[in-house]
């Protein structure tokens, strides 16, 4: 009993003051020795061996996918891609189709491997241009960015390269395409609710005669040193390094833009269905690569081809826009190394509770719970997430904790790996979006709302939307199984 109050307890350090700001850097070792000291367990042991082990082996997975990423979506805000790509879409579509234009726009950007906050930054200018001119509330603006990046996005549509869809793979030896039809299948339903919902709230304050009304974009979120640390949580780029590198002051035409996100999905497709299967990857199995399976390594190298073609696609066809290459990449690596490490503490913290006695009864609760273990995984994710503020962080606790028994119970019950994968990355993208998740506060500061006036609309397009496919795709799959 008191080794499980000690987890408690661990747990609520950490919640409790990264929310008011502490780095989780620090948080996570600290929470972690509270709950072994009150199990009476070793204190330096469970720091530096089963703690930083946990820690280095996220890195050691992962890291390569962080800095991938924060350089293309670097060099995409600073080739002027991702402007290119926003204008595009809002021009097409207008004034009148204001609000699905800034949802297509951050849905196609972000799909195509630019990060949450690179493209936070492009879009919100240039979205409260266009509500400006349609005269649609400001407020609205969070819940439209939100829908576009942080939902389907990041945890449904099949191929994302979010790294909430890469972190189940090495457990359950899938790939960023796992239950592709179910994928499909969720992911419209986040987006027709999503739609659905804001073109209510759009009717209804022009029937109240609200307009735009909107303060000056409050930009200076990236210098909120405890909104930084919140935030290196919620994607995998470091907001401080946003005004960095150099933008060019012209931009390229919307193909050449959007080149390098079809490459991404492309090689990404082909590599993971096509050119990884028919590789001899036997060598894996020695001693010299750890014995490694190919199931644990083969997704994680799909995404890191196709984001490293699309880097070099992105260079070629934007060379001369890119006058500061190198402090571009630096920026973007830099970018990447906050959130890694934050992540990899949240999965040292994790590791140590796992091996504490108590966590027995933790375990054994959540793999009962009633409805089958797609249930329990989805309660599992949604509640780390949701206590974390973060779904890759959350993700990443309860796969560390509980990966082992959910794929154990997945092959006794014959539930294929694929529709485990894309439970668990939805179910983490749902309760994440709390108020004090850090790409909330985020996009509410750089839109200049306030929680008052946007958050409703968040929950409406980024929780609930998600918790209805998430039952959906629980239910499809128990009765046809993936597809």
């Amino acid at each position: 009993m008191i080794g499980l109050a000690g987890i408690l307890l661990g747990l609520a350090v950490l919640v409790w003051f990264s929310f008011r700001g502490w780095s989780v850097l620090v948080l996570a070792p600290i929470a972690a020795l509270v709950a072994a000291l009150a199990a009476s367990e070793p204190l330096l042991a469970n720091w530096t061996i089963t703690f930083m082990g946990a820690a280095a082996g996220f890195i050691l997975q992962f890291f390569p996918l962080f800095l991938l990423g924060a350089v293309f979506g670097k060099l995409m805000e600073d080739s002027g891609s991702v402007a290119a790509i926003a204008q595009w879409m809002t021009g097409k579509l207008g004034a009148q189709r204001a609000i699905l234009a800034v949802v297509l726009a951050g849905a196609f950007v972000t799909y195509g491997g630019v990060s949450l906050f690179v493209a936070f930054f492009v879009l919100v200018p240039m979205g409260q241009a266009l509500f400006r001119t349609a005269d649609i509330p400001n407020r609205l603006m969070p819940a439209a960015v939100a829908l576009g990046t942080s939902t389907f996005t990041m945890s449904a549509l099949p191929g994302t390269p979010a790294i909430q869809n890469a972190i189940p793979m090495p457990f359950f030896g899938t790939t960023p395409f796992a239950a592709p039809g179910l994928g499909v299948i969720a992911s419209a339903i986040m987006l027709a609710i999503g739609l659905w919902w804001l073109g209510r709230a759009e009717a209804r304050a022009r029937r109240a005669g609200e307009g735009f009304a909107a303060a000056p974009a409050a930009t200076g979120a990236v210098d909120d040193p405890k909104l930084r640390e919140r935030a290196a949580l919620a994607s995998a780029f470091d907001t401080a390094e946003v005004r960095h590198g150099h933008t060019s002051a012209s931009e390229p035409g919307a193909l050449v833009a959007a080149l390098p996100l079809l490459v991404v999905v492309g090689v990404n497709l082909v590599a993971s269905l096509v050119v990884l299967p028919r590789l001899d990857l036997s060598f894996l199995a020695s001693e010299r690569w750890g014995g490694a399976s190919v199931a644990s390594v083969s997704g994680v190298w799909s995404v890191l081809v196709a984001l490293a073609v699309a880097i070099v696609a992105l260079i070629v066809l934007n060379r001369g826009r890119l006058s500061s290459l190198r402090e571009s990449v630096d920026a973007g690596a830099t970018a990447s190394v906050l959130p890694v490490l934050s992540v990899a503490s949240l999965v040292g913290f994790g590791a140590v509770v796992a091996a504490m006695p108590a966590f027995a009864a933790v375990r054994d609760w959540v793999l009962n719970i009633g409805g089958g273990p797609l249930v329990s995984l989805a309660v599992a994710t949604n509640i780390l997430a949701a206590l974390t503020g973060s779904a890759s962080g959350g993700l990443t606790i309860a796969l560390e904790a509980l990966g082992g028994p959910f794929m154990q119970l997945a092959a006794d019950l014959n539930i294929d790996p694929a529709l485990m994968h894309r439970v668990a990355v939805i179910g983490a993208g749902t309760l994440d979006s709390l108020p004090h998740n850090g790409a909330v506060i985020t996009l509410l500061t750089v839109c200049g709302c306030t929680h008052k006036e946007s958050y409703f609309d968040i929950v409406m397009v980024g929780i609930v939307g998600a918790i209805v496919a998430l039952v959906a795709v629980i239910v499809l799959g128990t009765l046809f199984g993936s597809f």
